[in-house]
């Protein structure tokens, strides 16, 4: 509704567009912004944008419907529990601390690579239990599983609901920029395990220095629990046809520039494969693909709201009008600040839409063009919008501060006291990151 608005208050324009040889894609060609005849959109033609949104953005929804179910039955399967476990086996007494790196490194490579957030929330009170019962604290658990998955969205290399989606938008080749993808995830698990071991030690060495001393703290599974998860054979061939799986993708998209299609069909076979391991019968499989359906069905429906938002701004042809005077501002800072400030831009547009997949859709139509006329690479907006997206979801009320912290049984105040300055060293190593990602001329 606001964006028909504007198209009745802003001023119709487009750039002249060119086909950028080197990826073939189109983009806008700055200084060339000029004025077309205005085309406001009416408020039944408003309500066929939904319609058309949803057309327009079906290879996005169904590859999400079908990669989520799919990625459910592997979480199932109960093979993660088992991986715990094993590792809680070899680490013990004060190496214990090194549980910290250990799982934000696991949890966030799932993350970055299949798009986990939502699926760790029922390991949140497991690793509540583990830190509790290892001598830190409940934050300590929660921070794991939170700071790990958002890590994860931030740096993540080949997440196909939040960077696949986004490269798409924007005409940027899938798996463009993976090497320096990983170097930056990598580099916030470092800055983030700093933060979580200090703490965690101080937490083991003076209990009273916890941010929840005296909180009761109950009702979490312990660490016998856990380590009473099975991890046979049937656990270690999913963990084994997820790898494959992980492998086909990446080899895949770099070789024969697979995109959506023969990606949806890597994931269900996976998730198939995966079932008849652990010996569901066809019903059985039928009925979890279905409950992954239910599961993700309003994320897919913001990503086709979210496109017809996008049809109603092309419709009324103030999309480079908005494009125009964002880069106005821009135009005159340098690259390397440009970069931040579409690194800051995304960090608040996600208080707004919390969805990974739903943001994509929305701003990647801006700032891809935006980068064009900015002399960046596109690959440069699409770091901004992930790292924008992923940190901040464990962050604003909007997203998933307070489940997570209610799953914890923390309250979210003292889980912010703990997580804003942990969230601050991040996207401070952000900036930089964004910087270096302009110096080095980061993309393609």
């Amino acid at each position: 509704m606001v964006c028909t608005i504007l198209t009745w208050i802003l001023p119709a324009g487009c750039f002249d567009r060119a086909v950028n040889e080197a990826t073939g894609s189109s983009v806008a060609v700055a200084g060339t912004y000029h004025m077309v005849e205005a085309s406001p959109v009416g408020p039944f033609q408003m309500f066929q944008a939904i319609y058309t949104g949803f057309c327009d953005a079906g290879g996005v929804i169904f590859f999400v419907f079908i990669a989520y179910a799919s990625i459910s039955i592997i979480i199932a399967s109960g093979a993660f529990n088992g991986l715990v476990a094993a590792l809680l086996k070899v680490f013990k007494g004060k190496a214990r601390v090194a549980i910290i790196p250990v799982f934000l490194t696991i949890i966030g490579i799932a993350s970055s690579t299949i798009g986990l957030f939502e699926e760790w929330f029922p390991f949140i009170p497991v690793f509540t239990g583990i830190a509790i019962a290892m001598g830190f604290d409940a934050i300590v658990g929660l921070a794991i599983v939170a700071v790990g998955a958002g890590m994860g969205y931030s740096g993540a290399m080949i997440n196909p609901f939040t960077v696949g989606v986004a490269q798409g938008i924007a005409e940027v080749a899938p798996m463009s920029g993976i090497g320096y993808r990983l170097i930056c995830h990598l580099c916030m698990i470092a800055v983030a395990s700093v933060f979580l071991i200090r703490y965690a030690l101080k937490v083991q060495a003076d209990p009273t220095k916890s941010l929840v001393y005296g909180d009761d703290i109950s009702a979490r599974m312990s660490e016998e629990d856990v380590q009473n998860a099975p991890f046979g054979i049937r656990e270690k061939l999913v963990l084994l046809i997820l790898l494959s799986g992980i492998v086909a993708v990446v080899y895949g998209c770099k070789v024969y520039g697979w995109y959506f299609t023969e990606l949806s069909a890597v994931f269900m076979i996976m998730g198939i494969l995966s079932a008849v391991v652990m010996g569901w019968g066809f019903n059985n499989i039928a009925q979890r693909f279905e409950n992954g359906f239910t599961n993700v069905a309003m994320a897919c429906m913001m990503i086709g709201l979210a496109r017809g938002i996008l049809m109603v701004l092309q419709a009324g042809n103030i999309i480079d009008t908005i494009v125009y005077y964002m880069s106005l501002p821009l135009s005159y800072l340098p690259a390397w600040l440009s970069a931040i400030a579409m690194l800051l831009l995304q960090t608040f547009l996600n208080f707004l839409i919390p969805s990974g997949s739903g943001q994509a859709a929305t701003s990647m139509p801006i700032m891809a063009p935006l980068a064009d006329l900015l002399g960046l690479h596109r690959d440069v907006a699409v770091l901004a919008f992930q790292f924008g997206d992923g940190l901040s979801n464990i962050v604003w009320p909007t997203g998933f501060a307070a489940i997570m912290a209610g799953l914890a049984g923390i309250k979210v105040q003292k889980w912010w006291k703990f997580v804003i300055p942990t969230f601050l060293g991040l996207f401070v190593t952000q900036c930089v990151l964004m910087v270096t990602a302009v110096l080095i001329g980061f993309g393609g």
